[in-house]
């Protein structure tokens, strides 16, 4: 063989053995699996700082194999939308009230029942996904609507917002207040006395402005992050319910994820329940002092409410609706110590 035509066929070997290397090398680092994270929220509320906070937990712990998007303030949807969405794989992961989720699988909404937890560690309790209560749950939902409860955490404790002040249900007579559009949420509105209205939380700000609704109810770290101390006067620390807030993932896209994917996954839940609510809890008597500070005038039973009468209302009721359909897992809730 010539000289020339040697050196021509190494030069077409190495050429194809580098291509080789390069196809390697790129199969080596494919790209990330990109999952959307929709919620209701603003990206400076706890739950909005907690959905980053686990989107980044979560590409650290993959080391990039995964990457979460995280869309706040309904940019995928409005509230009950999400949920569906997240049921049918449209995107992977929202969070939401158990009230919420309740609109996928009945059960979980027991979990937003008004006075229900006796104080916030019953709550972590009870929502750890490995309790007896979670697992029966969780398998409902995974059975019925294609998603999984990743981890719960303590979204903090209701407290309702009015233009009037308000001591006891009496005053409530007649007054239309914003609610969630889940049939628990409209009994706790009823068992404070108003009348319930549902509104998504996207038309929130124009039902306030327009009097289509004198008031709503959501924990200190919504009306503080969200700016309700300009449209309300009064914060009455009713403490209706104190409720988990739910992440939610598609379950066909968990089971598309690896071993070593789904421990970091578990992981980053684990640690994101636990620091978003040492931040709620942490922040609700600095957060209701700014408020104060911002001109609502804030009434609890210190202050003249009539708790007891809101309380004894609410079980009333509760029982009434709901004591036939849940009163077995209410029984599993309290058994849990």
């Amino acid at each position: 063989m010539k000289p020339a035509s040697l050196l021509l066929r190494r030069g077409l070997i190495g050429a194809i053995l580098l291509s080789s290397l390069g196809l390697a090398a790129g199969s080596a680092s494919a790209a990330p699996l990109t999952l959307r994270y929709g919620h209701m929220n603003s990206p400076s509320s706890v739950a909005g700082l907690q959905a980053q906070m686990f989107a980044d937990k979560v590409k650290e712990y993959t080391h990039g194999e995964v990457v979460i998007q995280v869309y706040p303030s309904s940019q995928l949807g409005k509230l009950q939308e999400l949920a569906e969405a997240t049921s049918t794989g449209v995107i992977a992961l929202s969070h939401n009230t158990a009230g919420g989720i309740g609109a996928l699988y009945e059960p979980v909404a027991a979990l937003d029942t008004p006075y229900l937890y006796r104080n916030v560690d019953h709550l972590m309790k009870v929502t750890d996904i490995n309790s007896p209560v979670m697992k029966s749950l969780n398998q409902g939902l995974m059975d019925s609507a294609g998603v999984r409860v990743l981890y719960a955490y303590d979204f903090g404790t209701r407290e309702l917002t009015t233009n009037k002040a308000v001591h006891g249900p009496a005053d409530l007579a007649g007054v239309k207040i914003r609610s969630l559009p889940f049939p628990i949420y409209m009994t706790a509105v009823e068992a404070l006395g108003a009348v319930p209205v549902p509104v998504d939380w996207s038309e929130m700000p124009t039902a306030l402005a327009t009097g289509q609704v004198s008031g709503q109810e959501n924990p200190v770290d919504v009306v503080l992050s969200n700016k309700l101390y300009e449209s309300q006067s009064y914060l009455i620390r009713t403490g209706h319910i104190t409720n988990p807030e739910l992440i939610i993932m598609n379950d066909r896209t968990w089971k598309k994820l690896s071993d070593a994917q789904r421990d970091a996954f578990s992981r980053a839940a684990e640690e994101t329940r636990a620091k978003a609510t040492e931040m709620v809890l942490s922040q609700e008597t600095t957060q209701l002092n700014k408020l104060k500070e911002l001109g609502m005038k804030v009434i609890g039973p210190e202050d003249g409410l009539d708790l007891k009468a809101c309380q004894d209302r609410a079980h009333a009721l509760v029982q009434e609706r709901f004591g036939k359909k849940f009163g077995k897992l209410y029984q599993q809730i309290a058994a849990i110590k």
